[in-house]
């Protein structure tokens, strides 16, 4: 072969305007932009220092005219192939376009259009990002951070000075984006031989290219690599050595430089030396590969007609990669079947306390509990090791995936001890994936510091069935409480702020500082635009108001009487049941009454539970009405210009909580609306989450408050209508203790003993309360189509008779099937049958209906709910409930859903009541609206929306160890 020197030209043309709003300059899609200009350089300048290399080609004395067309082959065919998986990902995708991002020091544009132009015919955008030419350290990596989380970035090329390519700089950027194949873990997978997940460096792949191309077969031949260090070096040292050939390498001040280069059948420059090797030096057929820097802009200019040479071939490896990447990314955002590592439990017996359970278990890190499920890195926020956010972008992520199976657990009416709804669903989840080997997730409320600290003590599930650590879920968890409180409270001082303005200033002084003037411009803001809107004013100049339509605008007018948002705090704090604002000197005679509600009974927390995205939640809190004006309209939360601010406190809120039970299955931990004032159901977000992770063959198993006839109930016609979502199988938990109560037993108390009716065996009364609640609760589960199994909590106290005897009759009721459970003291594997059961439950064909059609009226809703699900005979309204329906009728808010405020402890109205009370009316003595989140509830008997502490509550047990910082007394 002839020896020819062969120059690289590099093709340079001005970056396109930026576009606005953007941080990326204009995206180039194979076009050149009108005012580009094209200049190619000649490869005899002098290098930069700060410039990306390129590639030039020596051969041996014998000149070959192709020389060129091979190179111009190579390209063409890496091309082609490009071409050809772009066009495959965007026939499966057709919203995808891979966009490689340049970054750069300096304004040089040169990196940029040899890229674009090879981009070009591809179809792939390309976009820079230039940086100073002196910048720092943190001034790249803070770009590459914003790089890395941009899901539209599929490869980053690092066109940086050498001393910016630190250690800290390669590996900030994500080795999935880096095309370039220079981070250490890219560099040591290709070490390895492993280069699935990473990339080989462009320039090497041209490199390998060229000598592949060559006349002379190289295989079993020498290569000799000449200066350059890093990660070039060591890629083409493997990569040379994996094509069969042998590699050495020399410094640019070897003694032995000219006999190595004679030796080799091929040499490979990497960095400019300070020898220059001349063409004698090299063998006849030989090769002589110079990787050289880019060339500088001033570079002479000659005809755009010259070869392309391989600093283009180098361009055109580098989108492949980028192509490569998008197909990855794209394969990472499908659906991944679980890996789901157990748990293990060794149950003790006699079983230890709730808390010494939980901490002698150890949590998986839950970020790998998400990579088990199929979560992506980025779909995780961790609040510490044990718990974290989930983004809702896994919604869209995983929007064509099917859903799995959704089973409800419901309950008989309990006694004021709970019967273990929750300890039951968790060992049914527990059951499902650790021992059936079923994807499954449980779903559950976040329980309020009331209960915890008053009479119930926590949530968690209880023995050998929980989440874990207990201590966490039920203290503060990631917040969501602390952020309901603070939104809740917001919109309670922005009601008397407005009412104290608007009763001390003129509608003029009220509308400049409402409108205020900056900078000479007075302007509305979005929210005060929608306000004028509702009021039917189109106009968007503040100076072009009339009086009247100013004072429309700034005057709320609320009617004190008719406030109806109350302040909230999560404790039972029974004193603020009814409390006076407004007497401090300050507040100029503004008084009223008002009073607290606990934190769970806020309507915000019924709107986190119900909203399907932050939009809707967004709209939801905007529309919530606080109280009525005196001339008898509603006002809402906009009007108050508070909505937007709400959204703000509660963004992070709208995220569930990833955690996981005793055995390592997960658990979705969201919202905690009570179930005797709001609806009693963790969220639809969560549901909704968990039914696309677990897959079409998995579970969901999620939780309602209380009995069937007030969760099960409004689990039904009100969650389900928000969702969309459609049970396959109830779940109704019963005891030994709460069937004998209903049989006719004695009271039950929290904190004294139990008589002993519920200690000795007592098939009369077990038979009396399957006859009555047990039966009461089936039928009702059967009103809406769907099969029940019922879960019997067995408990040390029952006998076999009695557990044999609920079974059978539960069967006889009406259950598809009904199998006792023993999760508390022996975990999944104590609720085996139960996760059966449920399993052939949920095959089975539904025919779900709701209870009424919300078209109805408000007053056939309630009743239809009074008479169908407690079995009364009819309803009687209250005068002011009477007016409050009427009144809600002519505000357009009829078709909402009812959420019936009702005792927990009876199936009517009356706690004292077991059993299947009949023959009695149910009294309505108020009614009011939730229209945020989206129903009517009606006030039945005296319900309390903030409870109060008993004689001896939870806390007197609950402590912490100041030298171990560990908690004691939790349950």
């Amino acid at each position: 072969m002839k020896l020819a020197t062969i120059r690289s030209a590099c093709v340079s043309i001005r970056a396109c305007t930026s576009r606005p709003g953007s941080r990326f300059g204009s995206i180039a899609q194979g076009c050149l932009p009108t005012n580009s200009r094209l200049t190619l350089r000649t490869a005899s300048t002098a290098p930069s220092s700060g410039s990306s290399p390129t590639l030039t080609a020596n051969f041996g004395k014998q000149h070959k005219g192709d020389d060129w067309s091979k190179c111009n082959i190579s390209m063409g065919e890496v091309v082609q192939n490009t071409m050809e998986a772009i066009a495959t990902l965007q026939r499966r995708n057709p919203e995808i376009q891979p966009l490689l991002v340049i970054l750069q020091a300096g304004e040089d544009d040169s990196m940029l259009e040899v890229n674009k132009k090879t981009a070009g015919k591809i179809g792939l955008n390309v976009t820079q990002i230039c940086l100073a030419k002196n910048c720092s350290e943190d001034e790249i990596v803070e770009e590459l951070l914003k790089l890395n989380d941009d899901p539209r970035v599929h490869g980053v090329f690092l066109h940086l000075p050498p001393t910016s390519l630190t250690s800290r700089v390669l590996n900030t950027l994500k080795p999935e984006k880096d095309v370039d194949g220079i981070s250490d873990l890219n560099v040591g997978r290709l070490v390895r031989g492993d280069v699935s997940k990473g990339f080989i460096p462009p320039i090497a792949s041209a490199v390998l290219d060229l000598l592949g191309k060559h006349d002379a077969a190289l295989k079993g031949k020498s290569v000799l690599l000449v200066g350059g260090h890093g990660p070039l070096r060591l890629a083409l040292q493997c990569l040379i050595e994996r094509s069969g050939m042998t590699v050495q390498t020399s410094h640019w001040n070897a003694k032995s430089l000219k006999t190595q280069v004679m030796q080799a059948d091929a040499v490979v420059m990497l960095s400019a030396g300070n020898v220059d090797i001349l063409p004698s030096w090299a063998r006849p057929e030989g090769v002589i590969i110079h990787c050289e820097p880019a060339l500088e802009p001033d570079d002479d200019i000659i005809d755009s007609s010259s070869r392309s040479g391989l600093g283009h071939l180098t361009a055109a490896y580098r989108v492949q990669n980028v192509v490569q990447s998008c197909s990855r990314w794209i394969q990472e955002q499908q659906y991944r079947p679980w890996r789901l590592h157990n748990l293990k439990l060794q149950p003790l017996n006699p079983v230890p306390n709730d808390i010494e359970i939980s901490r002698a278990q150890t949590p998986k890190p839950v970020d790998r509990l998400a990579e088990e499920i199929g979560l992506l890195p980025e779909e995780l926020e961790a609040y510490g090791r044990n718990k974290a956010k989930v983004r809702l972008s896994l919604l869209d992520r995983l929007h064509s995936q099917p859903d799995g199976k959704y089973v409800l657990v419901a309950g008989i009416t309990p006694t004021p001890l709970g019967e273990g709804k929750s300890t039951v669903t968790i060992g049914l989840v527990q059951a499902l994936s650790a021992h059936l080997k079923l994807n499954s997730f449980a779903c559950l409320r976040q329980p309020s510091q009331g209960p915890t600290f008053g009479v119930k003590g926590g949530a968690a599930g209880g023995g050998y069935a929980q989440v874990i650590p207990m201590e966490e879920f039920n203290l503060h968890l990631t917040g969501d409480i602390h952020a309901i409180t603070a939104a809740n409270n917001l919109v309670a001082a922005a009601i008397d702020a407005r009412m104290l303005h608007e009763a001390t200033q003129s509608d003029k002084a009220l509308f400049n500082r409402l409108v205020p003037s900056v900078n000479g411009v007075r302007k509305f803001s979005p929210i005060q635009i929608s306000r004028l809107q509702r009021l039917g004013i189109s106009k968007t100049d503040p100076a072009s108001l009339t009086p009247q339509e100013v004072s429309s605008f700034v005057r709320l007018d609320l009617d004190p009487s008719k406030i109806t948002w109350h302040r909230v705090v999560d404790t039972n704090d029974r004193f603020l049941r009814k409390i006076t604002v407004g007497q401090a000197s300050t507040e100029k005679g503004q008084i009223r009454e008002t009073g607290f509600d606990i934190a769970v009974a806020s309507e915000i927390m019924a709107i986190l539970a119900l909203a399907d995205s932050l939009k809707d939640m967004k709209n939801r809190l905007a529309r919530m009405v606080v109280g009525t004006s005196r001339s008898g309209e509603p006002v809402t939360a906009e009007d108050l210009g508070v909505s937007g601010a709400l959204a703000v406190l509660m963004k992070d809120a709208i995220k569930p909580t990833l955690m996981q039970t005793l055995e390592g299955t997960p658990v979705f931990v969201h919202a905690g609306p009570f179930a005797n004032i709001a609806h009693g159901n963790s969220s639809v977000l969560a549901d909704k989450l968990a039914l696309k992770l677990v897959g079409r063959d998995g579970y969901v198993v999620t939780e309602a408050g209380f009995g069937a006839d007030i969760g099960m109930e409004k689990f039904f016609n009100i969650k389900c209508r928000a969702s969309g979502l459609r049970p396959n199988a109830v779940v109704l938990v019963a005891t030994v203790r709460a069937l004998k109560m209903h049989g006719g037993g004695p009271n039950v108390s929290a904190g004294a003993p139990l008589p002993k009716e519920y200690i000795d065996e007592n098939l009369s009364l077990v038979a009396g309360g399957c006859r009555s609640n047990l039966k009461k609760q089936i039928q009702i589960a059967h009103l809406f189509g769907v099969p029940v199994v019922v879960a019997l909590n067995v408990f040390r106290t029952d006998t076999q008779a009695e557990i044999d005897l609920v079974c059978q009759m539960a069967k006889e009721c009406g259950a598809s099937d009904a199998v006792p459970c023993h999760h508390w003291s022996q975990g999944g594997r104590g609720s085996l049958e139960l996760a059966k059961a449920v399993k052939e439950a949920a095959h089975r064909p539904t025919n779900f209906q709701f209870l009424y059609n919300t078209e109805m009226p408000i007053v056939e809703k309630i009743r239809t709910i009074a008479q169908k699900v407690y079995g009364a005979e009819d309803i009687e309204l209250s005068p002011e409930a009477g007016s409050k329906i009427d009144y809600y009728s002519q505000q357009g808010y009829e078709s909402l859903p009812i959420c019936m405020a009702k005792t927990h402890l009876s199936l009517s109205h009356m706690p004292d009541k077991k059993g299947a009370p009949t023959r009695f009316v149910l009294p309505i003595r108020d009614v009011r609206a939730s229209v945020g989140a989206g129903f009517i509830y009606p006030l039945v008997g005296t319900m309390s929306t903030m409870p109060g502490l008993p004689t001896r509550p939870c806390f007197y047990d609950i402590d912490l160890d100041p030298v171990t910082e560990e908690i004691t007394g939790l349950f």
